[in-house]
């Protein structure tokens, strides 16, 4: 899984459970297994695992067309390439649950409809985009 949420295992904030937020309600189900991913000892917010594949397709088709303008603008020097580019991460990062409030804490329909809202605007992005 991709993220940039990034917490060091031991001793982050958010990484102990707590009676506060054992009674937030809907993540309190979902293990810390389905929560995060953890690659030589940092935490990574995994994707949301109740998104249609389609949409977490399309997210991840975007998240690395974001990327690769990244490193593109950085080498040409074109900061306003960075910029869009790195606004380009951030929705598809949103939309995949991987930024933002916590998908485990939220309803699975607003989930949906948040990952939908972020790939529309992300359509309408490549709409506007100037060719080349």
């Amino acid at each position: 899984m991709t993220s940039h949420d990034k917490t060091s295992e031991a001793g982050a904030p958010g990484t102990s459970t707590t009676a506060s937020q054992e009674a937030q309600g809907p993540g309190t189900s979902v293990p810390d297994e389905e929560r995060w991913l953890v690659v030589h000892g940092r935490r990574w917010r995994r994707t949301d695992p109740s998104l249609p594949a389609d949409v977490v397709e399309a997210l991840t088709s975007h998240l690395g067309k974001g990327r690769s303008g990244v490193r593109a603008g950085k080498k040409a020097g074109d900061d306003e390439r960075v910029t869009a580019s790195r606004r380009r991460v951030g929705l598809a990062k949103a939309g995949l649950g991987e930024r933002g409030p916590y998908w485990w804490d939220g309803p699975e329909a607003a989930r949906l409809a948040r990952a939908r809202d972020a790939l529309r605007e992300l359509e309408v992005l490549d709409e506007h985009a100037s060719p080349g």
